[in-house]
């Protein structure tokens, strides 16, 4: 761990030659984005137990800073269902309360701010892939759990935090379904499918009309016109179905206010595993989507992240969105991808984007107090569907069972239990699995006497009765007990032994590892015998050294090669039994 205060935005350096041509680029994409986060944000933080403007406000607020202050050329933040907002948040909501996520969020921040400061990005990276499939499919069935009470119109006052009641829930008031709800969801989430098929090349409509007027339509956002469309055909049939205006009252016109939370040590000592569960998870998600960008990218003025710098920003972000009633912020791989397919090039259209979000806030917010909740939940089961990678499941037959181990058990801990205990255990799983792996990579091959030596391991007659043994892989605490039998072998065999460890193949040792030569070497001793550790790595040598294994080992030699020879030289001097003076 390196600490190092360096603070760059990466807008400092993308703003170095920009042209007209990719200022008119970055506007437009920023504009797009900003049309395509406007639903998303809204159902987001609905879904999380809170108000639409808290979802809105995060977006503006948190997408702006994330932009402004990160470490990647296009990556777009605010309100995410893939990792944080509706699993984490909904539980932080309905067990602390409001006021409480946001002290948690704050605190986050900092947690994210040190973490980018003291250049931990890359430790993100350990994280396995198993791991992150596992969640982001448990957390995608979580999300299209928590829609259907919305998307089917139930009459269910609060849904409850867990998987088994939430389904004991649904199951109980299925009798309650809104016809109306159901046609306008499910018309929303058809929609959401079709609407791109429609304008692929070499479909139906394309191959009626190549003009330019159905290429504009095909840049329109489903979302959008599932939102416009189907908010408008609900309001011209008065339909009986439940909106943003009948459960919140609609969407304030003005900025939220600066407000600082209730803060105390006691609140935060009792926050300690929601912080950081959400700048974890944070933290992977943002710089997962900016590795995703960074793989989607074609653009030649696109740079590689910097992880460090955009944790910073995220930390920022998180600790100054809660100050204006928002939630959790972080980057989102589905509004960053849109970024780039829209021609996007530099912070700037970020930017852009919070600024688009915050005019059609302010000035069209009256118009929300119709859009109906099913449309919005269509829309998030939409976002479920395309966040899992259900194809995993299929594929888990050419995996390792460590593989299909970490990442259905991650899932299913996602599912029933809940996103902390399933990282945690995922983690402390994939810890374990690797240690087993690595243990069983390393072995001790024994050499005979009577077995030619090879790549300079001499085995020839001598002195002394000699044992060899080969060592190979890693010697740490999973794989000290394969030192053992050598010890065993040792003790059970010939006085005055010499024996040869080949280390040339030993590429790591740890101090479980030298506890285990530390055995051999007594056994060694105790036998009148002497060791011979032959070509070590750099890595085991210097510890065999510090430790001071090494100084030992020669002074034993030494000290059994001086006895060997005053034994020699007395049975020389000493006459033999029955020869005459």
């Amino acid at each position: 761990m390196r600490f190092s205060p360096a603070f760059r935005p990466r807008l400092l350096d993308a703003l170095r030659g920009y042209s007209r041509s990719r200022w008119l680029a970055d506007l437009g994409a920023g504009v797009t984005v900003g049309i395509v986060a406007l639903p998303l944000a809204m159902a987001f933080a609905i879904a999380s137990g809170l108000k639409p403007e808290a979802g809105l406000w995060t977006a503006i607020i948190g997408g702006f800073l994330i932009a402004l202050l990160g470490g990647t050329n296009v990556q777009i933040g605010g309100p995410a269902g893939a990792f944080i907002v509706i699993v984490i948040v909904y539980g932080i909501v309905e067990r602390y309360g409001v006021a409480n996520l946001l002290i948690s969020t704050a605190c986050a921040g900092v947690l994210l701010f040190l973490l980018g400061m003291f250049k931990m990005g890359s430790l993100v990276r350990f994280v396995p892939v198993s791991i992150v499939i596992g969640f982001t499919n448990g957390i995608a069935v979580l999300i299209a759990l928590s829609q259907l009470k919305d998307w089917l119109g139930l009459a269910i006052d609060k849904m409850p935090g867990n998987f088994f009641s939430q389904v004991h829930t649904l199951a109980l008031h299925m009798g309650s379904i809104n016809p109306y709800a159901l046609a306008l969801g499910a018309a929303c989430l058809s929609g959401l499918f079709v609407w791109p098929r429609l304008f692929a090349h070499g479909s139906p409509v394309l191959r009626v009309a190549e003009g330019h007027t159905v290429r504009r339509f095909a840049r329109i956002p489903a979302p959008v016109v599932a939102l416009v469309t189907l908010t408008a055909l609900a309001r011209w049939l008065e339909m009986p179905v439940e909106t943003i205006g009948s459960r919140f009252g609609g969407i304030p016109q003005q900025p939220p206010a600066f407000a600082l939370p209730d803060f105390s040590w006691e609140t935060v000592r009792l926050l300690v595993t929601p912080t950081v569960t959400i700048a974890l998870l944070g933290a992977i998600e943002s710089l997962l989507c900016a590795r995703v960008a960074d793989q989607v990218a074609t653009d030649p003025h696109y740079r590689k992240h910097d992880p460090n710098q955009e944790l910073m920003a995220q930390g920022v972000a998180n600790f100054v969105v809660p100050f204006f009633g928002g939630m959790p912020a972080t980057g989102t791989i589905a509004r960053t991808v849109t970024n780039l397919r829209a021609g996007a090039s530099s912070p700037i259209a970020g930017m852009v984007h919070a600024a688009t979000l915050a005019v059609i806030v302010l000035v069209a917010a009256p118009l929300a107090l119709h859009i109906p909740l099913a449309v919005l939940a269509g829309i998030l089961l939409h976002v479920a569907w395309n966040m899992g990678e259900w194809h995993e499941f299929v594929r888990l037959r050419h995996f390792s069972n460590h593989y299909r181990l970490l990442m259905l058990g991650t899932f299913f801990l996602t599912v029933v239990f809940d996103l902390t205990v399933a990282v945690e255990v995922g983690l402390g799983l994939a810890c374990v699995l690797f240690v087993r792996r690595m243990s069983a990579l390393f072995r001790a091959e024994p050499e005979s006497a009577s077995t030619p030596g090879t790549d300079g391991l001499a085995l020839e007659a001598g002195p002394r009765p000699r044992m060899a043994w080969r060592l190979h892989g890693a010697l740490f605490f999973g794989a000290a007990a394969k030192i053992d039998p050598i010890v065993q072998a040792i003790e059970a065999g010939p006085d005055n032994p010499e024996v040869l460890l080949d280390a040339r193949n030993l590429f790591a040792l740890d101090t479980t590892g030298l506890e285990g030569l530390e055995q051999i070497l007594k056994a060694v001793g105790q036998r009148g015998g002497v060791l011979s550790v032959l070509d070590a790595q750099e890595q085991p040598r210097s510890l065999m050294e510090r430790s001071g294994f090494s100084a030992r080992l020669a002074e034993q030699n030494a000290a059994q090669a001086a006895g060997t020879d005053a034994h020699h030289k007395d049975r020389e001097e000493t006459p033999h039994a029955g020869t005459a003076p």
